[in-house]
């Protein structure tokens, strides 16, 4: 308890809360990213060669083919997935907010499932389908496809359907309160439905649109398993693809790496620079004591809505993971499609206790739930600063906690390493490296963004007199953050937690660097079983972690937002009961 109020008195004030959160990010993101930019002039420094080699390599990537390819390809692909994610995902979540039918909760749960989803197991689902011999050409024996997908627009094509979660999510998450009488005003000055749309409340969730068009060019740009697992059967190197390259072939190119990794960071600080230019360029208050949460009516095109929902979900989701379950089945891939090459083994063999994936699911799953918790509460504290503080180092904060989506899991992994394996740390109990904690670190700090960026998007809408009224009323601020802010954006706060858990559970690069040799984490038992050959397994394996991932989270937002809606309903409660009491006084 003196811990806690301890840590309650230290952020009694935004210019420390601000310090606090710079000390967290400097710690978990920036020494272990300049652990690894080093490597491009000092080579060997951490291990006890620290010769300078000067700056020209940061030039050779505009003379070496490959990594002038690489650059341009990450570059396209993640440009185009950003754009076209984000206006899909934005649609989507209008139409989900907007209109009711029947398959609304499908969407919901297609949205969380393609978020926590490995990206390269949702790339060998789109392989499996695609090739040549594969099912679309096996089954149904559209020719076409393998054309359509093995080309640079089907990657983005791909790309969008698995990253469009993180614009669905946030935009759904800004359209919790509907502020009415604005559109109302442009109705009655003569405004049609779309004028009204286009000039009153979309200016209005246009921090949510940034925000999740952010995460899906951050996240697509440092996706590793995606374009890796496609280079099988298609050329496109990547700037991910070309580090891990750099690190696990021999020799190993510590500086290629850095050098790599240092574009793939100036190019994330300036697309979140350009963000953070467009939203201090307008103004975004929109919420007032009329706000109501938006309630989806039923119209005559709600059928047609279902028919396109249920079209949309059969080819986002079904195609991948309908691939998956049709290998996790199969005996073997090469024997094709017949009932003798079926079998339910695969999964029997999940039942087993000693079974790895078991023990994987129940380590990834602590260590997910704890990178969650622990990142919402910081990247909580990062958006308050950042919104509601003249913190004279906010444009730092926000360029540090975005970094870690700057750059691959593996590179991040690599500076944990430099950074927690030291031997100096022993003598303090501080050496990391070897244990679980070190996962738990490395996962927070790729959480952190993800919460940052969700919040950012609600927190931007809240006005700065709410707060300010509060505190003229002598409230201090935890009191003004715990009875004002928080309850006006718990619903980010909720999607901003299960959107950490979900995508720290299946991390393949941070896992397959730092784990312990004697502590299994899910993503590296499955991606054991894929080296193997064993695809069955592994896509059994997969399918049934998934869904257990996808369940408890689906369960944790029904409860979540339960409770939400009875506390709406008690404060509608208490204010009829004072409205009442108020009018029986009068009379």
């Amino acid at each position: 308890m003196k811990v806690l109020s301890r840590i309650s008195r230290s952020l009694s004030t935004p210019s420390m809360m601000g310090w606090v959160v710079t000390a967290i990010l400097f710690i978990l993101i920036f020494l272990p990213l300049l652990a690894v930019l080093l490597q491009i002039v000092l080579p060997g420094m951490f291990f006890g060669e620290g010769h300078f080699a000067g700056w020209d390599l940061l030039f050779e990537i505009f003379e070496r083919e490959l990594w002038r390819k690489s650059l341009m390809n990450s570059l396209i692909l993640a440009i185009g997935t950003a754009v076209l994610g984000t206006a899909l995902g934005g649609i989507l979540a209008i139409f989900r907010k907007t209109v009711e039918f029947r398959t609304a909760l499908w969407l919901d749960f297609t949205a969380w499932a393609l978020l926590i989803l490995p990206s390269f197991i949702l790339a060998q689902g789109w392989v499996l389908f695609s090739s040549g011999k594969g099912i679309a050409n096996q089954i149904f024996g559209i020719s076409w496809v393998t054309e359509f997908i093995f080309q640079p627009f089907g990657l983005i094509f791909i790309m969008t359907l698995c990253k469009f979660s993180y614009a669905y999510l946030a935009v759904t998450a800004a359209l919790e309160w509907n502020v009415a009488r604005y559109g109302e005003a442009a109705r009655l000055c003569g405004a049609n439905v779309w004028s009204a749309f286009r000039t009153v409340h979309f200016p209005l969730i246009l921090p949510a649109f940034l925000s999740g068009g952010a995460l899906i060019f951050m996240d697509t740009i440092g996706d590793f398993g995606l374009p890796a697992s496609l280079a099988a059967v298609y050329s496109f190197p990547t700037l991910p693809y070309s580090i891990y390259t750099a690190l696990y072939t021999a020799p190993i190119r510590f500086d290629m790496a850095g050098v790599l990794s240092f574009y793939l960071v100036g190019i994330i600080i300036i697309a979140m620079a350009i963000q953070m230019w467009v939203l201090r360029k307008g103004k975004f208050h929109s919420l007032n004591e009329r706000a109501e949460r938006y309630k989806p009516k039923k119209g005559k095109y709600s059928p047609l809505f279902m028919i396109v929902n249920i079209c949309f979900l059969l080819i986002a989701l079904g195609i991948p993971l309908g691939s998956n379950l049709l290998v996790s089945f199969m005996k073997t891939i090469g024997n094709g499609i017949s009932l003798n090459n079926f079998t339910v083994d695969h999964y029997l063999s999940l039942l087993n206790i000693e079974s790895t994936v078991i023990q994987g699911l129940i380590h990834s799953i602590v260590i997910a739930g704890v990178a969650a918790v622990v990142s919402l509460g910081i990247g909580f504290m990062i958006t308050y600063v950042l919104v509601f503080t003249n913190f004279k180092l906010r444009p730092l904060i926000d360029s540090l906690s975005i970094i870690s989506l700057a750059v691959p899991g593996v590179v991040l992994g690599i500076g944990y390493i430099f950074i927690w394996n030291q031997s100096w740390l022993e003598s303090i109990n501080l050496h990391l490296y070897g244990t679980p904690w070190i996962l738990v670190l490395a996962s927070i700090a790729g959480a952190i963004p993800i919460s940052t960026r969700l919040i950012l998007s609600s927190m931007t809408r809240v006005p700065q007199s709410l707060l300010s009224s509060a505190a003229l009323q002598g409230a201090p601020l935890i009191s003004r953050i715990r009875y004002v802010l928080v309850p006006l954006i718990k619903a980010s706060l909720l999607t901003a937690v299960l959107t950490a858990f979900g995508t720290s559970v299946f991390d393949l690069a941070i896992s397959t660097i730092l784990y312990p040799p004697s502590f299994i984490t899910l993503p590296v038992a499955i991606n054991r079983a894929f080296e193997d050959l064993n695809y069955g397994y592994a896509t059994a394996a997969t399918i049934t972690s998934g869904t257990a991932v996808v369940i408890i989270i689906m369960i944790i937002k029904f409860l979540g937002e339960r409770s939400f809606n009875k506390s709406v309903s008690h404060v509608q409660e208490d204010e009829y009961v004072v409205n009442h009491s108020k009018h029986i006084e009068e009379f």
